[in-house]
């Protein structure tokens, strides 16, 4: 769906972009790009969901990634690595309201492949935060990491994006940094989601950009 035909905020003009994420001061978040929720092989390809959304959105996603490096910005892996004794009583709790079976909240879970990064990969110097739920920031040392770093921005990515791209941008806001969400480099399961969110989020706490602008202000 064309952005033009939502009710979103304007993405930030590609010409005035570049100062706003200069790449000293910015990290790339990249966030639960895994393997039980994205990969056909993990937990959600078990689902009856068509995952061939996320194909354009991981693109996107790889391709950042690459300029990010090239460019010397921060690179921050993000993904969640859950075990039966961090499923808080009140996740446990709204799982049984809704009706869902006690092995739905087997998601990610330490020691099996559903928790392994999908088609991205860390590497040296880059930094990795792990949780259990939502957002980035929660009960991780994130926030300490990248002030540590002197990062004021963030520009981010990931999955999905009504759930712990929502998250975390608004803890990011909330944290105090300037944070821009790649419109084209998010996804989730149901469009609907998608796109309000995006829209929440452009309207309280973020900025809208693309993939190709930020390349082209990185490059």
């Amino acid at each position: 769906m064309p952005f033009d035909q939502l009710s979103l905020d304007p993405l930030v003009e590609a010409a005035a972009l570049p100062p706003m994420i200069a790449p000293s001061r910015t990290a790339l978040v990249i966030i639960d790009v895994q393997e039980d929720f994205v990969s056909p092989s993990g937990a959600a390809g078990h689902w009856g969901i068509d995952l061939g959304v996320f194909e354009p959105p991981l693109g996107k996603i790889e391709t950042l990634i690459a300029a990010a490096r090239a460019k010397g910005v921060t690179l921050t892996y993000v993904r969640v690595v859950s075990r039966p004794e961090t499923d808080i009583d009140a996740l446990k709790l709204l799982h049984q309201r809704k009706g869902r079976p006690p092995q739905a909240l087997a998601i990610c879970r330490a020691g099996t492949s559903g928790v392994d990064y999908y088609r991205i990969k860390p590497e040296a110097g880059d930094m990795e935060i792990e949780k259990t739920l939502y957002s980035s920031f929660a009960g991780t040392d994130l926030d300490a990491q990248l002030k540590a770093k002197n990062i004021d921005t963030l520009v981010v990515v990931g999955f999905t994006t009504e759930c712990c791209v929502d998250s975390t941008v608004r803890d990011a806001f909330h944290h105090n940094y300037n944070v821009f969400v790649v419109a084209d480099a998010c996804a989730a399961y149901e469009e609907e989601l998608h796109y309000g969110a995006l829209n929440a989020l452009s309207k309280n706490c973020a900025l809208l950009t693309d993939c190709a602008s930020v390349v082209s202000a990185w490059s």
